[in-house]
């Protein structure tokens, strides 16, 4: 009923893939998708009664997007059960399908949840929909709703919003910190829960130094 998805992201491939596959965040479950629908992002909690999308795109290719993603199905008001927050800005949805109070689905249940490609069953993920671009500072909290601040923060001189240190907080369960400096794991937890996720098509080669405090210069597509 209640999680939070964190997760800072800087685009490779702006649109629709060649094939117009849509690139995946997460998946958990064939009813349990979050992922870029060409430039807007989707979420849906169990079906596509319950698929809510950005009312905005997201097409710069040259910065990182801080993306919070804040799920409580126990709320009364429909609009409080699915946040979105862009760089600690909530963000509107264009549509209204909101879950049911007290809903539950595939999200945090019993399905291998995947990251960064769409679930395809509980051995493999689907490679067509694979998120092409760099992933950084993944968080998931089980049984709370956070807003972007328990992520990050503004910084005093620039303005930019930035990541904090996430090492404190409580992640719940399930919950898990992938901070990507084991290059050869690139999965590994460093919550404390050990809830490691395993490698799918990633090497040494794919880990790079560009990253939110880091931000190289990017060629516009």
């Amino acid at each position: 009923k209640t999680f939070t998805l964190s997760l800072w992201l800087k685009r490779a491939v702006l649109g629709h893939k060649p094939a117009g596959d849509d690139e995946y965040l997460a998946g958990q479950g064939s009813d349990a998708r979050y992922h870029f629908a060409g430039d807007t992002l989707r979420f849906m909690f169990e079906s596509s009664s319950t698929e809510l999308e950005s009312s905005r795109v997201y097409r710069d290719s040259s910065a990182w997007y801080h993306i919070v993603l804040a799920v409580d199905t126990t709320q009364g008001t429909a609009a409080n059960r699915v946040k979105l927050y862009i760089n600690g800005v909530q963000e509107a949805w264009s549509n209204t399908e909101y879950p049911d109070q007290n809903a539950e689905s595939d999200w945090m249940n019993t399905n291998d949840l995947y990251i960064g490609t769409k679930w395809a069953s509980n051995t493999s993920g689907e490679g067509d929909n694979d998120l092409s671009g760099y992933l950084s500072e993944v968080v998931l909290l089980d049984g709370t709703a956070a807003s972007p601040t328990s992520f990050g923060e503004f910084d005093s001189d620039s303005g930019i919003w930035k990541p904090i240190d996430v090492s404190g907080i409580n992640f719940g369960s399930q919950g898990f910190y992938l901070n990507f400096s084991n290059p050869s794991s690139s999965g590994e937890d460093f919550s404390g829960n050990d809830n490691d996720l395993l490698d799918s098509n990633l090497s040494a080669a794919d880990h790079s130094t560009d990253t939110p405090t880091n931000n190289f210069c990017t060629l516009n597509p």
